[in-house]
């Protein structure tokens, strides 16, 4: 009969822990906000076919959220790391369903997939070696800055 009394006596005291958790700052708010007009570069050095999927999906939701307008929205995608190899033709068959997610990405002309021809070649492949949809070019660092020098904002 004393636990009772005790339990009461505690919910009296403190009536929050009854209904969940405390929450001293409050709880989150959504807030309305609208995106247009956004040139981003994504600096893409990856290791899993998780992690490039994460970028597309995000490069993706970027756009949508920009309202897809060809005229004020672009992403690059700058790939220079270890994802190289799933972007080439002769592996294709153990990363096709990336690829295709890849090359979709690019079909509406907002996305395009640029990737460094020096670290290609690191990778022992030329540019005949890559999917047509990947524009290589010369050095991904010169590249990502000339893209930031155009007013494209950096993503990691």
């Amino acid at each position: 009969m004393r636990w009772i009394a005790l339990l009461l006596a505690a919910l009296l005291v403190n009536p929050a822990s009854a209904a969940g958790p405390e929450t001293p700052w409050g709880r989150g708010k959504a807030v309305e906000q609208t995106y247009a007009r956004q040139k981003v570069v994504y600096d893409v050095a990856a290791s899993s076919e998780a992690a490039v999927r994460s970028v597309i999906s995000r490069a993706q939701l970027l756009v949508d959220f920009n309202g897809s307008d060809p005229f004020e929205t672009k992403v690059a995608i700058v790939l220079h790391g270890n994802e190289i190899p799933f972007f080439a033709v002769k592996n294709l068959g153990k990363h096709r369903d990336l690829m295709q997610r890849a090359q979709s990405a690019t079909l509406s002309g907002l996305v395009e997939f640029r990737m460094c021809k020096l670290a290609a070649e690191g990778h022992g492949f030329k540019p005949e070696d890559i999917h047509g949809f990947v524009s290589l070019v010369p050095m991904a660092d010169a590249e990502i800055v000339r893209l930031q020098q155009e007013g494209y904002a950096y993503m990691r």
